[in-house]
């Protein structure tokens, strides 16, 4: 048992401090210094069918659809490539591309995550993570992913409907990605 007396997840860190930590992988450069804090979290989603959507909902009109579902696995250590894979793999069962997402939201425990997926997908990066993302908010995957996929939901009302993505990854070396229609 223990007791929590502040935040314990952000740490103040130094340069010097930074270029003394190993990388995650012989010959990377990836280090955990570039990681988020490990936060603790909560979040919750009714699930239900689109007739009580419609009754339970401020704005009956809209409609929330889940499309596709992708996913990976990659060499370990090489996260950052997974997400890509599986982003790719969902879009494509959806039939459409990185063109037709009005946004996208990615559970990014490592800055380098999104840089990647910018450099190999050429999706501006003004595109994604447009009210912030697990960089943010800390590093529980449900509640981030939650979080996350609420986020996209409310983007895409704002932008009055569309496609969105949302894609992560974990455990060093899988990724998923689902594909969301609003409208």
């Amino acid at each position: 048992m223990g007791t929590l007396e502040g935040d314990e997840g952000i740490h103040p860190s130094t340069a010097e401090g930074l270029a003394r930590l190993k990388p995650i992988s012989a010959g990377g450069t990836v280090t955990y210094g570039a990681q988020t804090h490990p936060a603790h979290g909560n979040a919750a989603m009714v699930i239900c069918t689109p007739e009580r959507a419609r009754e339970l909902s401020h704005e009956p009109e809209i409609a929330i659809r889940i499309k596709e579902f992708g996913q990976t696995r990659t060499e370990m250590a090489w996260m950052p490539a997974a997400p890509i894979t599986a982003a790719r793999r969902a879009l494509a069962s959806a039939g459409i591309t990185f063109d037709d997402l009005a946004a996208i939201k990615s559970h990014n425990p490592f800055a380098v995550n999104d840089l990647i997926f910018w450099a190999e997908t050429g999706v501006a990066l003004s595109r994604m993570n447009n009210y912030g993302c697990s960089l943010i908010w800390g590093h529980p995957q449900a509640p981030t992913g939650m979080r996350a996929i609420i986020e996209l939901i409310e983007e895409l009302v704002q932008r009055g409907g569309g496609w969105g993505l949302l894609y992560g990854c974990a455990a060093g070396d899988t990724a998923m990605a689902v594909v969301l229609q609003l409208g």
